[in-house]
């Protein structure tokens, strides 16, 4: 059984291939102004996966970044402040060494004795250094002070925590120092040391014996200062990493996202040159009749 082709029948697929045509070209338009290669996930499912994914490790390295960037702050505040500890337990060593001096009065020693005090005083203050509300020497601890005021000045940071960053999806790195095994706790502390040779220079003993305890602060100090060097050294690098695979991801999610200027306008020209053809040939193949305008 044959079907009758009519004019309407005709004039119904011309206008179907037209929309089409038409549609291709207001696609193919809006690519060139955003050149988004995915408008909606239905343009391409598994793109839109991939574009996804990709984001979501960008936004993660993102975040590694941020990171990094404050472990390095809290690292560059703790390295400070101990730079000053070993300033002030320089200091003290000096008197020590001063008032081993079997010709000093009792004036003498006691000029000293209140240098120490006052060298203690800004020891306890370094100890207590905080970055952004958090002290520097205490762990996880979110105590007011590291060290408390009293004599002996008792520790108050969490024993055996610390402040870590997250610096990859499996590393993580120690931006703070251990208070406690730097500076000592208690009786053992840094700051009971200095008090008690304050203490016995004013009743006049001989304190060159604490020269060694001294020194082994000193040692403490200087250890403490080297370890945030290696976590320096390994934020750097990570830092590095970091920067490279971001870039490297940014990449990757451009040629997932972005189509080429060059191909989308060639394409484009393309497109509005086979509706243009569309358009004469639909033209030349219906041409209106007077019947169709006495209708």
């Amino acid at each position: 059984m044959l079907n009758r082709v009519t004019n309407l029948t005709m004039s119904t697929n011309a206008q179907r291939t037209l929309q089409a045509q038409q549609s291709k070209l207001a696609e193919l338009q809006e690519k060139a102004t955003t050149l988004d290669k995915i408008s909606r996930p239905s343009d391409d499912p598994t793109a839109t996966g991939q574009a996804l994914q990709t984001r979501a490790r960008l936004a993660a390295t993102a975040q590694y970044g941020r990171n990094i960037e404050d472990g390095g702050r809290w690292l560059t505040a703790a390295d400070s402040a101990l730079g000053n500890a070993n300033n002030v337990l320089n200091k003290i060593r000096d008197l020590t060494v001063q008032a081993g001096n079997g010709t000093l009065n009792k004036t003498a020693k006691d000029a000293i004795a209140i240098q120490l005090d006052g060298l203690n005083q800004d020891l306890l203050s370094i100890a207590n250094t905080k970055h952004l509300g958090r002290n520097v020497f205490a762990g996880s601890s979110d105590a007011a002070t590291a060290f408390g005021p009293a004599d002996p000045s008792a520790f108050n940071g969490a024993a055996n925590s610390s402040v870590e960053r997250r610096i990859s999806g499996d590393q993580t790195i120690r931006v703070d120092a251990d208070g406690a095994k730097i500076f000592g706790e208690g009786p053992t502390s840094v700051f009971k040391l200095v008090s008690d040779m304050a203490n016995a220079l004013r009743s006049g003993a001989d304190i060159s014996a604490k020269l060694t305890d001294v020194d082994t602060v000193l040692s403490n100090v200087i250890s403490g200062r080297a370890e945030i060097g290696t976590q320096q050294v390994r934020l750097e690098r990570a830092g590095t990493v970091n920067t490279e695979l971001e870039a490297t991801l940014d990449a990757q999610r451009t040629g997932i996202e972005k189509a080429d200027l060059g191909s989308v306008i060639m394409d484009l020209k393309l497109q509005e040159t086979n509706y243009q053809v569309a358009l004469a040939a639909t033209a030349r193949v219906l041409q209106p009749t007077l019947m169709d305008f006495l209708r």
